[in-house]
């Protein structure tokens, strides 16, 4: 099974909005992360995009990988009043373990 590169937006956001910060989280991960993103780029290039409720669950999301030392790169859209919109979670088992229980984003 190929590593994913784990993409969590918030389902509070309209399903446009879902996938454009989405998509900002990604490009942030790739300009944090290089060498991780070429290297999931080549190897697998393969995504999940998920969700959680609102701005107060990405954030404890964004803390537990953290805690677990996992690479990850943040998004805030300053359109949006700088809200935390979006987060992007290194490719591997380690993260998908720990969004295994959320769901696809965009009503998916």
């Amino acid at each position: 099974m190929a590593d994913k590169l784990v993409l969590v937006t918030r389902s509070d956001l309209r399903p446009g909005q879902q996938a454009v910060q989405a998509a900002h989280a990604m490009r942030q991960f790739a300009a944090d992360h290089p060498e991780l993103d070429g290297s999931w780029f080549e190897q697998s290039n393969t995504l999940a995009l998920l969700s959680v409720l609102d701005e107060t669950a990405l954030k404890r999301l964004a803390n537990k990988a953290d805690d677990l030392d996992l690479k990850l790169s943040l998004f805030r859209e300053p359109d949006l009043g700088n809200s935390l919109t979006a987060i992007a979670l290194e490719p591997g088992p380690r993260s998908q373990r720990l969004c295994r229980n959320l769901p696809l984003a965009l009503g998916g």
